[in-house]
């Protein structure tokens, strides 16, 4: 499992993860509680799933570009 989500995204899912699923507990919804645990877990793994069947990727350190030398 390779890293496809950034430093920022990866904060922002994290953030929007807990507020999902405290939003989840108070409401009593399953949904939003199993939805909001999802985001988390993609931002503490940095892998998202969709990102990998799309073959995008929000990671910095993969967008660098290699100089050819003449």
């Amino acid at each position: 499992m390779k890293k496809n989500v950034g430093n920022l995204d990866a904060y922002i899912r994290i953030t929007a993860g807990l507020t999902l699923f405290g939003c989840g507990i108070l409401k009593n919804s399953k949904s939003s509680m199993f939805l909001g645990s999802m985001k988390v877990a993609e931002g503490i793994t940095r892998f998202c799933p969709m990102l990998y069947i799309m073959g995008m990727s929000t990671d910095n350190n993969k967008m660098k570009f290699k100089l050819k030398q003449q």
